[in-house]
Parts: structure tokens; sequence; C-alpha cells
């Protein structure tokens, strides 16, 4: 309860510094145009000012959602906090300059444009940084005085685990962070941690223990040397609500992976669980759906024309549906032009290849500009898939793919889409190793997920149909 008491404190100072700030630009762009006089009257515009407040205030406060302004709200920086405001309100007041302002009537030069909307910029970020600063320092005090905590799980039982204990009992208290507990590697265990902190059981159940113990914080404590450990611990921990963060060694520390967002805090790599901004994931998935929408409308001929093809080229349905693994796991049933002839698989799953006697010959010159995967856009608008994203797979070669590289689940974290990294860099997969030789590509989109990163790959896409290198 205290803490979304606090979350509202927070949207509450910022809505009414933009209110506030919103009134006070009112008047000063009166004086400032010299439209007050001594007759002036106020209640005239009264009604005006408190609506159009309002409506400006109601802006400023969803612009900083989208912008993440209210995530993690209890481990926030004033400092940051201050130097991320001011590139905020840069960007709203320059909105709001050619929304409301621009076509001021009142305005008779450019000189006196320069004046409103810096005027505006200043009134509003300053009366926001105050209230901003208020309130996020209030935060802090309840951080720091215990009454806000996170349950920390420390992750590793030898002597690295032991250092790092000791100095988060010494810098821990200015984060919030509550250690609850560890867990073991292995059968050596540190006899200075084992004394001072629980043992939770086996790493392998951390997925248990974070919802048990209500963990928020896990810190992963092994040498940086144990890629293996470490990566199968990371791949446990997805999906999980948990932040996570690693300590890292020298190496990783002169790249310059390493940050520390509070002064005090233990040097860590944190892993990124937002893998993109709010703000864009809206956009992304808004164009998703309006691309979408827009493409089944306007392509009708050239969906109908394909799907007369499909029925001419053999006997069968037109269209082709199958059973994918999609976001977070969740199965969902993929469409396609049917570009092979029925009962393909009879003989069980199988990838193709390039001379794929399954395959018909007006299916062969679909998959190479794409055609057959076109009824993939209704996808898009369920919600199933991105235009942009990893291709789903089937949970019988997930299943043999997992084998090989655990990590292949990190693809579950964004929805599957039509195009992809992989598929465009590497190309279609013909066996399970190619799909985890491909692997790699699609990991590179998901940790540089961006809605510039996904125009490159339509790009890609659209220079590989043109080229007809499909499979």
């Amino acid at each position: 309860m205290i803490r979304t008491l606090q979350k509202l404190k927070l949207i509450a100072a910022d809505f009414g510094a933009a209110l506030l700030a919103w009134m006070c630009f009112f008047l000063l762009r009166k004086y400032l145009l010299q439209e007050i006089s001594g007759n002036y009257r106020f209640a005239a515009d009264a009604a005006f000012l408190s609506g159009s407040a309002l409506l400006i205030a109601g802006f400023w406060t969803v612009l900083y959602a989208l912008m993440g302004e209210y995530r993690d709200i209890f481990r926030k920086s004033r400092l940051s906090e201050l130097i991320r405001l001011g590139q905020v309100s840069v960007l709203g007041a320059i909105i709001i300059f050619f929304v409301l302002l621009l076509d001021d009537q009142g305005v008779q030069n450019y000189h006196s444009y320069y004046k409103t909307i810096s005027a505006y910029f200043l009134l509003h970020f300053t009366l926001t940084a105050v209230l901003r600063v208020w309130a996020v320092s209030s935060v802090q005090r309840l951080v720091r005085g215990g009454i806000i905590t996170f349950n920390t799980l420390l992750v590793g039982s030898g002597t690295l685990a032991r250092e790092t204990y000791q100095e988060l009992r010494r810098t821990g208290r200015h984060l919030g962070l509550q250690l609850v507990g560890f867990t073991p590697l292995g059968e050596v265990v540190d006899e200075a941690l084992a004394a001072e902190l629980p043992a939770r059981g086996s790493y392998r159940r951390l997925p248990a223990l974070i919802r048990v113990l209500h963990v928020e914080q896990v810190i992963i404590a092994i040498e940086p040397s144990e890629h293996r450990t470490i990566e199968e611990i990371l791949t446990l921990l997805e999906g999980t609500p948990a932040r996570i963060s690693i300590l890292p060694d020298l190496y990783q520390m002169l790249l310059g992976s390493v940050k520390v967002s509070h002064v005090f805090g233990t040097p860590l790599i944190e892993i990124k669980q937002d893998l993109m901004s709010p703000w864009q994931r809206v956009v992304k998935r808004l164009l998703d759906v309006v691309v979408s929408v827009l493409f089944l409308l306007l392509a009708w001929p050239g969906y109908a024309f394909a799907a007369i093809m499909v029925k001419l080229s053999s006997p069968g349905p037109v269209f082709y549906s199958q059973e994918r693994i999609g976001r977070h796991g969740h199965p969902f049933r993929i469409y396609k032009f049917r570009s092979m002839y029925v009962d393909a698989e009879k003989q069980g799953p199988a990838l193709s290849s390039d001379h794929d006697p399954r395959i018909t010959p007006w299916g062969r010159f679909m998959r190479k500009v794409r055609v057959d995967e076109l009824p993939q856009f209704w996808n898009v608008i369920k919600g199933d898939m991105s235009i942009v994203g990893p291709r789903p797979e089937r949970q019988f070669f997930i299943d043999q793919i997992v084998q090989l590289a655990p990590h292949y689940r990190h693809l579950h974290r964004v929805r599957p889409g039509l195009t992809s990294l992989g598929q465009v860099k590497y190309g279609y997969a013909e066996t399970v190793q190619q799909m985890v030789e491909r692997l790699k590509f699609d990991i590179l989109y998901i940790e540089n997920m961006s809605l510039a990163m996904d125009f490159r790959v339509l790009l890609y896409t659209l220079k590989i149909i043109v080229e007809g290198r499909g499979k």
C-alpha cells in the first residue's frame, strides 16, 4: 500500500506542477504580448484556463508515463531525475509549441515566439523539478529508513558470495536491499556466509524461491568465468519479476559494461529486463496493428490471386495453420498460404530445404518472395505476433534446440515476428544446428530492440524479397 501511495504522490506532483506551470504561463504570455492592461478581467479567462490547464497537465502525465518516469520510482537518483526531466521537458514543450502555440494569433514576430516557448519551458521545468525532487527525496528517506525494502537473494556460496554479502551489509541499506538468504551452487559453502545468511536450497529452485520469498532482486555472486553456470541461472530466471544483477570482473569493468547508479552502490552489471521504453512499445504495437490492417485492406487482390494459384497448384486447402510457440512460451496457431502438398509431414515434423520435394512449384515461388507468410498479418492484429521479431518455432524443434542452446528461451521474451534479423542475416535453417547458429542474430536483435532496428530489418527484408532470395 505504501508503495502505491508513493507512486501516486509522484504522479500527483507532476500533475500539479504541470497545472500550475500552464496557469502561470497563460498569464505571463498575456503580459509578454502586452494583453494585460489596467482593466483586465481574469474571470473572463478563468473557465478556459481551468479547462486547458487540466488537458495540459493530463498530457504531461501521459508523456511521463510513456517515457518510463513512473517505473521503479524507489531507486531513483535526484541528479539523474533532473537530467531526465530536462530532456522530457524539452520534448513536451516542443510538442505543445507546435500543437498550440505556433499559430498563436497574438504573436507578432519570431522574437515573441522565442520568448513564449522559452518562458513556458523554464516555468514548467522549474516547478516540476522542485516537486519531483521533493517526491523523490521523500521516497529515498523511506528506503534508507528501512520502511521500504526489497527482498534480495544471493546466488552463490563461495568466497565471492561472502565478500559480496559483507559489502552489501555496508552499502545495501542505501538501496533498500534486504538479504533473505543465498542459494548454494554445490557442496562447498563458505562457513562465514552460512553463519550469517540462511541457505534457501539449490539454485535450480530459483523461480520457486522468488515466488515463495517475494524476492525482488537477485544478485549472482559467482566467478564471471563460469559462463555455463551463469547461462543456466539466467535461463532459470527468464520470466521472473525480479531484477537480476551480476558481479563483474576487471575485464568487464574495462569494457565499460559496469554501471553504478548510486555513489554508495556495489558495482554490478544489471541484466536489462525492459527491452524497449514504454513509448516505443506502444508505438511498435500501434504500427503493427495499423500497418497490418492497411495491408489486409489494400492488398486483397494479391491475396485473392495467391489463393487461386494455391488452389490450382495442387489439391488441398488454401490456408495452412500450425501450432507455434510465442511470447512467454504460450502456443498459438500461425497461418500461411499452403506451399506444400497435403500430408507433407505424415512422417513427422521436418524442416524444409533448398530442393524439398514436398514443396509445390507455386509454393516454391511464394517462399522466395515471402508471399506464403502474408496471412500472418492476421496473427499480428490478434496480438500473437509482431511485424518484426524472432520467427516462432514448433515445440518439437524447440525441445531439440534447448539441448544445445538453453538460452534459446530468451527469444520468448518478445512477440515472434513476420520477419527477423536472424532470417534476413542468416536465412532459413535446414537443421537444428543451423537454428542454433541463427540464434545469435535473434538475441542480438532482442538486446538492441528499438523502432530504428525494426526499420532496418524491414529494409533488409524488402531487399531479400526484391532479389527473390527466400526459401
